[in-house]
């Protein structure tokens, strides 16, 4: 994946040089070290791009994880209320809540 981000980061940087060159009537190759910088600040931009990409997976599954946790924490703990009020009392309950809800999203 380096040896790709890489190559494709010069061609970049290689391409915008030549584009800027033919838009201004220049010969491609006027200056050869603006082509040497314009590659070299390719490979730095796309090798940078891919490392964000990766954190941001990173990042994203601990933020998935975090948000699972809680869901469970949530969810689990209204159970064990429900189991210990008992099986009538709870089922009133989850219809409470449920036309509750309902109420809150035809309100809005």
């Amino acid at each position: 994946m380096a040896w790709s981000a890489t190559m494709i980061g010069a061609l970049l940087g290689l391409g915008t040089q030549m584009y800027s060159n033919a838009l201004r009537k220049l010969p491609y190759m006027r200056h050869p070290w603006e082509h040497v910088l314009g590659m070299g600040l390719g490979v730095v931009f796309v090798n940078q791009l891919v490392k964000w990409d990766a954190q941001l997976s990173e990042d994203l599954d601990k933020m998935l994880a975090k948000a699972k946790a809680a869901n469970e924490r949530r969810y689990f703990g209204i159970l064990s209320f429900l189991s210990l009020l008992g099986l009538r009392f709870s089922i009133h309950f989850i219809w409470v809540r449920v036309f509750c809800k309902l109420m809150l999203v035809s309100s809005n």
